[in-house]
C-alpha cells in the first residue's frame, strides 16, 4: 500500500492516505461564530497542496459549548453558508471534507455557560461540582450534535466527525473518572457509549446513507482494551472511520514508546487498525514531522489514513513532500505550539515560509 493510493469511505473516494487533523483557529471566528474568509483560505491552502481528507476544526453545536467567545459554530442556519464557502474551496481541489462537531461539557468556561456533563464532579476549582445532566438534557443535547450535522450536509460537507476525545463531553461520558452514573448511560463500556452511540444513530436517520459519520476516540480511556471496548459500540452504531487519539485517562502499561519511527500516541492507532482491520478504516496522530515517518506507517499497513496536524500547519507543501519529495519546511515542534492562538500567529516554520 502507497500513501497515493486512494480509500473509500461510506462511497466517498478520498484521493490519498493524507488527512488534515481537526486543529482550531481561535482567533479566526468573531463572537457569532461564523466561519471567515480566514477559515475558507486556511483549508483552502491545505486542500491546494493535496491533502486527501479535511477535517474543519472542533466546531461548537451550541454557544455554551464552545471554548471561547470566538469559536466557530453550527448551532444555526445563519452560519450555514460561511461553512459552504469553506466546503466549496475543498472541493474545488479535490479534497473530501468533513467537519468535527463538539461540545465542551464540563470544560466549558463559565462565561460560556454551566458546566454540564454526565456526572457532578470537581472542576478546576476543587470546591465546586458541574452539574450533572438530567435525561431530558442528554436527548437536547443528542438533538443539538444532530441539528448542527443536518446543518454541515446542507453546507456541503461530505460527513461530520464528533468529537469523542480530549476530554470533551462525548468523552466525558465515557471516561469512569467524569461518568459515575448508575443509569443507562452510566456502568459498563455499552452504557458509557450509548450518549455518542445514540448520536450516530440519530446522524445516519437525518443525513442518510452516503454520508460520512467519524468519531476522534480515545485509543487509551483508562486503558486500550476499554477503549476498544467503547468504539465498537460507536461502529456497532453506524461509525464509518475511527480517528484515534487521546482521552482523560492513561493507565495502561502495555502502551510504551516503540522502536519505530512514532510515539506511543501513534501506537494507540496501529493497535485500533490490528484490532478494527477489514471493518473500519483506522488513523493515527501525534507528532508526525517526517515525510518517512507517514510512508512507514502506511506503507507498512499499519494504519489506514495518517492525521497531519502541526506539520501541515507549519507548511501546507508538507503533504505534496510525502507524495513527492517536494520541499517544505518542517515544523520546529515549539514546547508550546505557536501557530495560534493571537494574531500575527508566530508559527516559526510560517515565518520562514513568508521569507521564500
Amino acid at each position: 500500500m502507497r500513501v497515493s493510493d486512494p480509500i473509500t469511505i461510506r462511497n466517498k473516494t478520498i484521493k490519498n492516505r493524507l488527512t488534515m487533523a481537526p486543529t482550531v483557529k481561535f482567533d479566526y471566528a468573531g463572537a457569532d461564530g461564523k466561519a471567515t474568509d480566514l477559515h475558507i483560505e486556511h483549508y483552502r491552502e491545505r486542500a491546494a497542496h493535496g491533502c486527501g481528507l479535511i477535517c474543519v476544526e472542533a466546531t461548537a453545536v451550541s454557544p455554551d459549548g464552545r471554548f471561547g467567545p470566538i469559536h466557530m459554530g453550527l448551532w444555526e442556519d445563519e452560519q450555514i453558508p460561511g461553512h459552504r464557502a469553506i466546503t466549496d474551496a475543498c472541493h474545488e481541489h479535490g479534497a473530501v471534507v468533513i467537519i468535527q462537531l463538539n461540545h465542551t461539557g464540563i470544560t466549558t468556561r463559565p462565561e460560556m455557560g454551566p458546566a454540564i456533563g454526565p456526572s457532578a464532579v470537581p472542576l478546576r476549582d476543587p470546591e465546586a461540582l458541574s452539574k450533572a445532566m438530567t435525561i431530558d438534557e442528554i436527548k437536547h443535547m443528542q438533538e443539538l450534535f444532530a441539528d448542527a450535522a443536518e446543518r454541515a450536509k446542507k453546507a456541503g460537507y461530505d460527513g461530520v466527525q464528533l468529537h469523542g476525545c480530549h476530554s470533551y463531553l462525548i468523552n466525558q461520558f465515557i471516561s469512569k473518572k467524569t461518568n459515575l452514573r448508575t443509569d443507562e448511560y452510566g456502568g459498563s463500556d455499552e452504557n458509557r457509549a450509548r450518549f455518542g452511540a445514540e448520536i450516530i444513530r440519530m446522524i445516519r436517520e437525518r443525513c442518510g446513507e452516503d454520508f460520512i459519520i467519524s468519531i476522534r476516540t480515545p485509543g487509551i480511556e483508562p486503558d486500550v482494551a476499554t477503549a476498544i471496548a467503547v468504539a465498537e459500540e460507536y461502529v456497532k452504531a453506524g461509525c464509518d472511520y475511527l480517528q484515534v487519539s487521546t482521552g482523560i485517562e492513561w493507565n495502561d502499561p502495555t502502551v510504551t514508546e516503540p522502536d519505530g519511527p512514532y510515539n506511543a500516541v501513534c501506537s494507540l492507532g496501529v493497535r485500533f487498525h490490528e484490532h478494527f482491520k477489514g471493518r473500519v478504516p483506522v488513523s493515527c496522530v501525534n507528532s508526525i514531522f517526517e515525510p518517512g515517518q507517514v510512508r512507514y506507517l502506511i506503507e507498512n499497513d499499519l494504519v489506514d489514513t495518517v492525521d497531519l496536524g502541526r506539520a501541515i500547519l507549519a507548511d501546507p507543501a508538507f503533504c505534496e513532500a510525502v507524495l513527492g519529495d517536494k520541499p517544505y519546511v518542517k515544523c520546529f515542534d515549539c514546547p508550546r505550539c505557536q501557530y495560534g492562538p493571537g494574531m500575527p500567529h508566530k508559527c516559526a516554520a510560517a515565518a520562514v515560509r513568508a521569507k521564500q
